[in-house]
């Protein structure tokens, strides 16, 4: 069986388990970007902190950002191929925009979680629709960059359970 048609891998598995974590356009920009709405913690220390904690729960990251929808749509439709058991995005605008980013979610055998910083349902109207969350097991948004690592944790456990 190719593993693009195997089953994902349990994080008690004897490998270490990976978790490929994609952000989108403009959370290079954390930090510094609209600190009001998004804070001071820059993606890099995101990235760092969920290193921590997936050493903490005997999984690999691997942190990823893109500009780019189709550097984006190319990571998903890979990651089983490359050896991940599931997928947290933060798709940033294409979160409400991106229908190829849905596809390529739903076309991807591997559980993918919706994450956001802010709670966009409390925000500008254009964003209270995400078109990847009907191809997504979960969404976690509004806990700041701690969406990120709640995002993780239960990943983790949705995959050992």
């Amino acid at each position: 069986m190719s593993p693009r048609g195997a089953a994902p891998r349990r994080a008690s598995d004897k490998t270490k388990s990976k978790i490929l974590v994609l952000s989108g356009p403009n959370l290079d920009r954390l930090g510094t970007r609209e600190p009001q709405i998004y804070g001071h913690t820059t993606l890099p220390q995101i990235h760092e902190g969920l290193a921590r904690v997936a050493a903490q729960q005997g999984v690999g990251v691997d942190c990823r950002q893109s500009n780019h929808e189709g550097e984006l749509v190319t990571w998903i439709g890979s990651a089983a191929d490359d050896g991940f058991a599931g997928i947290l995005i933060n798709a940033g605008a294409y979160t409400h925009t991106s229908y190829a980013l849905h596809d390529a979610i739903k076309g991807s055998p591997l559980p993918v979680v919706e994450v956001h910083i802010s709670n966009p349902e409390a925000r500008e109207t254009f964003r209270h629709v995400s078109v990847i969350a009907a191809a997504c097991v979960a969404k976690v948004a509004g806990f700041g960059p701690d969406s990120y690592r709640t995002a993780l944790e239960a990943l983790v456990r949705r995959l050992a359970g």
